[in-house]
């Protein structure tokens, strides 16, 4: 617990962000991925990711990498050529399975972003805000909505408690911002809740 009048504050030496292998409709969404690489490499975060140079993972590790800071990549050998791999990064990890991937990529992070992406990005993010429900983890789970990319998203999670399927206290896990600054502030000031993943019975 902490204590009483002091703030807490999530130690984050190294971050995994969850993104598209395709720039997306907007160019605001490659803006933003190069906005926070840049920020994570100011503030020395290493920066934890799924390895491709192309899409919005591309402009991610450029800008981090262009900036001066650490950027690890993690891609089963199976997509190296799918999603074109990345050369120039501090460290590529080649694994056997998307399981092992996600698994290596959420051990060796500190707390994790989702930026726009597809089917692979929400998979991601909802298996970590999973994690954090079921207590597997304690570890902050950000959202960077990008022009609103995620509103209805969110919208949806928000009828997801009125339903009575998700409890207020774990929906709250999702820090959400549009901001990159903000959102790493919010997750380095993020506490996990003292409650239990189930419901109260009568």
């Amino acid at each position: 617990m902490t204590p009483a009048g002091l703030g807490y504050h999530h130690a984050m030496k190294n971050i995994c962000v969850y993104c598209g292998s395709s720039p997306g409709k907007s160019e605001a969404y490659c803006d933003a991925a190069r906005s926070l690489g840049k920020l994570l490499a100011a503030r020395e975060v290493g920066l934890i990711y799924g390895a491709a140079s192309v899409g919005v993972m591309g402009a991610l590790a450029d800008a981090a990498l262009a900036a001066g800071g650490e950027v690890v990549g993690v891609i089963p050998e199976a997509l190296m050529s799918f999603e074109v791999s990345h050369d120039n990064l501090t460290e590529l990890v080649v694994v056997d399975s998307m399981h092992t991937r996600k698994a290596t990529m959420a051990e060796r992070a500190d707390a994790f972003i989702a930026l726009p992406g597809g089917l692979g990005t929400l998979e991601e993010l909802f298996e970590m805000l999973t994690w954090s429900q079921l207590r597997f983890h304690a570890k902050p789970v950000g959202l960077l909505n990008v022009d609103g990319f995620y509103d209805s998203l969110l919208a949806f999670l928000d009828q997801t408690v009125a339903h009575e399927f998700v409890r207020q206290e774990h929906r709250d896990n999702l820090i959400v911002s549009d901001d990159p600054e903000a959102l790493l502030a919010a997750l380095s000031n993020w506490q996990p809740p003292t409650i239990d993943k189930w419901w109260e019975q009568d």
